[in-house]
């Protein structure tokens, strides 16, 4: 196979419409999903791209430690390797940047791992769901993200969402709304998609005594599943609430590699996890996840951290190569206006069809790789 000989990393934002908690203004005022761009070029000329989404308001990664990385680090590590090997893909960028409790700068490390996937795909004419083991369908169902402290941009965001063509719906709980909106938010969104999946997030925001109380009322009102109600680390707590049994109980934040899965299970702290392969350090570590969870009858919904193109495109070729089937809070392309893809990512009312090209399956324009600034080569 032929090795990488040239990496090269930039920086590309996109424009966020609509209110998300997770995006602030920057001083021009305007709100941006940042990213990090990455290509690798094989002996033979061809061309691999992928993406780290980083958003310190989510995770300790900012995009300045993303670049930092990648050119101090990983970009010598994997100057020579086969993109298609990818356990020593992995191996190379775990040796360059130790792990610590999990995995160390898993959204940095996703790019380097879909990059590869994109590559060797191409070398190879297969998608990277082909290289994952086949893909069992070829379109998602996506669910709408709700998420407001005020009710009246919740209904705003309701109708909207209806108006796109969605039926489901995932919405944000917790600090710093109160118990009572929670629930009023709840209600809400059940009364409008009586027969939606309706998935709750609380992004950690309960203490345990709030979600052992709320829990139970948000079952009654018609959640179907709660996400993340505490930090990870509150062991007991996730253990306590998965013993409650008013809702599955799903883990996202504080799961970023297969080896804390295999530990929470053992430790009865979960019912299943919100797969995000942005944060899980790429798509093959996401595999071993979902392949653990399957083995303990757990369940996985399709998750992401408002994933542009690449990582987009790339957790699509996960879910479809995992058969999944509850909606996917992919919201993308609700809150981005711009795509480096063209027409490729947009959904057909709540569908999103899986690119066939081989790789991640996309074509970017000009401006992704105008955004290249760094290059290291053999």
């Amino acid at each position: 196979m032929s090795r990488i000989i040239k990496v090269e990393v930039g920086r590309f934002d996109y424009n966020v419409v609509g209110y998300f908690k997770f995006f602030k203004p920057g001083p021009d005022g305007e709100i941006r999903r940042p990213s990090v761009l990455l290509r690798l070029t094989d002996e033979d000329g061809v061309e691999g791209w992928g993406q780290a989404v980083p958003t310190h308001t989510w995770t300790y990664e900012t995009v300045e430690t993303v670049e930092s990385t990648l050119t101090g680090y990983l970009a010598e590590a994997i100057l020579g390797a086969d993109p298609a090997d990818i356990r020593d893909i992995h191996l190379r960028m775990n040796t360059a940047i130790r792990p610590a409790f999990s995995v160390g700068q898993p959204l940095c490390k996703a790019a380097v791992d879909l990059a590869c996937y994109d590559l060797a795909g191409k070398q190879v004419g297969r998608s990277a769901a082909e290289m994952l083991g086949g893909a069992q369908r070829d379109t998602l169902t996506l669910s709408w993200t709700v998420a407001s402290p005020e009710m009246a941009v919740v209904e705003k965001q309701l109708e909207e969402g209806w108006a796109h063509g969605y039926g489901n719906f995932n919405i944000k709980v917790g600090a710093p709304q109160t118990p009572e909106y929670d629930l009023e938010l709840a209600r809400k969104v059940r009364a409008f998609s009586p027969e939606g999946f309706l998935w709750a997030d609380a992004n950690t925001g309960y203490t345990l005594e709030a979600a052992l109380e709320i829990t139970p009322r948000l079952a009654d009102v018609g959640v179907n599943v709660l996400e993340s109600p505490l930090p990870p680390t509150q062991i007991r707590g996730y253990q306590t609430l998965k013993r409650q049994g008013a809702l599955p109980i799903l883990m996202d934040e504080g799961i970023l590699s297969p080896s804390e899965v295999d530990e929470f299970i053992a430790l009865g702290m979960l019912d299943g996890i919100a797969m995000k392969p942005a944060r899980n350090a790429g798509l093959w570590p996401s595999q071993q996840i979902i392949r653990c969870l399957t083995q303990h009858g757990l369940m996985f919904l399709g998750s992401g951290l408002t994933d542009p193109d690449l990582s987009l495109a790339a957790a699509l070729h996960l879910f479809a190569w995992a058969g999944v089937e509850r909606p996917c809070a992919l919201n993308g392309p609700q809150f981005l206006t711009d795509r480096l893809s063209g027409e490729t990512l947009v959904p057909q009312g709540d569908k999103l069809r899986l690119p066939e090209k081989p790789g991640i399956g996309l074509d970017l324009d000009a401006r992704a790789e105008e955004s290249l600034s760094f290059v290291k080569k053999i």
